[in-house]
């Protein structure tokens, strides 16, 4: 197993809050994660996906009080929301007796569901970590496995897999679970095959703005449910809808999210697309390696960074912003080219939006100035600057 770089920040927040929410996608290696920090420390697991385990939960306050010495790790919470309430008072009865901190570390897979709950009942006692699949900097030491993680994407499985049939199988596997298992038990009951072509049509409009009504034309439902089955998606940790950056410019600004499938082995997978001889070919290729680098940079951006993109109807553009916390702001714009040049556009907009930095993350690995104010860089080098300002 590769090491987890989010490790750290786990541990710092077990030794700072009483519960702690792991919050990502399935399969994507939560529970491997888990299971290595409870070997460390004296723990418990609950999978509450296991009948057996939800029921000893039946009484969680009789069961739960006689493991206040250890780490309990619960599985899948979103299984049983109503146990955060039980939490609450579980923890509010240890820190009378001197237990504040790494009391619980609960995993879950919706991130609205897991958010909901839990900001209702434990306030001011959990801290979240967002667990998204493999990045460049956890594969940096193998400099080709940049590669193979931009064809297979990073669940663990796939990214690991033998060879590449093996990894295309595996996604494939891993989608058809999520439309007739994880959906409908998140969810509204709607069909798969539905929900099939609806990801199919994001992921020929990777990066892309959403147009909900064409989209719905060609479903064959209203524009209202394909926003419905989208925010499903991004609840799932499986679509990210990039919003646009407003500022009070004085121009004409596009108003509508960029949507990209946030895995790109997925989205691979969901085109069919086998190995890089036919990702090359493919007119999605661009795209690809930008929802790819979006990812992977705000994988290693600090915590509370917003992340928008910018345009004009002028057709001033930069793919992405990021402001982070105290409010600086650097522009990047992505190029799957080994000589990138950033457009006109680009340069229009960093006019408009003045950030304090401007870089051009391209497939190469030199780094150099285009001008005075940006810089071409490599991804892998850009996750290290912005991992550098994410410390734990």
């Amino acid at each position: 197993m590769i090491p987890r770089r989010i490790l750290p920040f786990i541990q710092s927040a077990l030794k700072r809050q009483a519960a702690v929410a792991l919050i990502g996608p399935r399969q994507v290696g939560k529970t491997t994660l888990a299971l290595a920090i409870g070997n460390d420390l004296p723990s418990l697991y609950l999978d509450l996906e296991d009948p057996g385990d939800r029921q000893k939960l039946a009484e969680p306050v009789l069961f739960l009080s006689r493991y206040e010495d250890r780490l309990v790790i619960l599985d899948e919470i979103h299984r049983v929301p109503e146990l955060f309430q039980s939490l609450r008072g579980i923890i509010d009865q240890g820190r009378n007796r001197g237990r504040r901190v790494g009391r619980f570390l609960l995993l879950g897979s919706a991130s609205i569901e897991l958010l909901r709950q839990s900001g209702e009942s434990l306030a001011g006692r959990i801290a979240y970590v967002d667990m998204g699949p493999f990045d460049v900097l956890e594969v940096a030491d193998v400099p080709s496995k940049q590669f193979d993680l931009w064809i297979r994407g990073g669940f663990p499985d796939s990214f690991l897999a033998e060879d590449d049939p093996t990894s295309l199988a595996l996604r494939k596997d891993f989608i058809r679970t999520y439309l007739e298992r994880d959906v409908p038990m998140f969810g509204p009951r709607l069909p798969a095959e539905t929900m099939q072509r609806l990801w199919i049509m994001l992921a020929h409009g990777q990066g892309t703005l959403l147009n909900a009504s064409r989209i719905a034309a060609s479903l064959g439902v209203s524009a209202q449910t394909v926003t419905r089955y989208i925010d499903l998606l991004v609840d799932l940790l499986l679509v990210r809808r990039l919003s646009p950056f407003h500022a009070n410019l004085g121009k004409r600004l596009v108003k509508s999210p960029k949507i990209y499938v946030r895995d790109s082995g997925l989205l691979h997978a969901l085109l069919d697309i086998s190995d890089h001889n036919e990702l090359a070919g493919h007119p999605v290729a661009g795209a690809s390696w930008e929802g790819f680098v979006i990812e992977n940079l705000l994988a290693a951006a600090p915590v509370r960074t917003r992340a928008n993109f910018f345009r004009t109807a002028a057709g001033a553009e930069i793919d992405l912003l990021l402001r982070f916390p105290g409010d600086e702001l650097w522009a990047v714009e992505i190029k799957n080219s080994l000589s990138p040049k950033p457009e006109k556009g680009f340069h229009l907009a960093l006019a408009d939006v003045k950030p304090s930095r401007a870089f051009v993350v391209y497939p190469g690995e030199e780094r150099y100035p285009i001008s005075e104010t940006t810089e071409v860089v490599s991804l892998n080098e850009m996750c290290m600057v912005l991992a550098g300002r994410s410390a734990p």
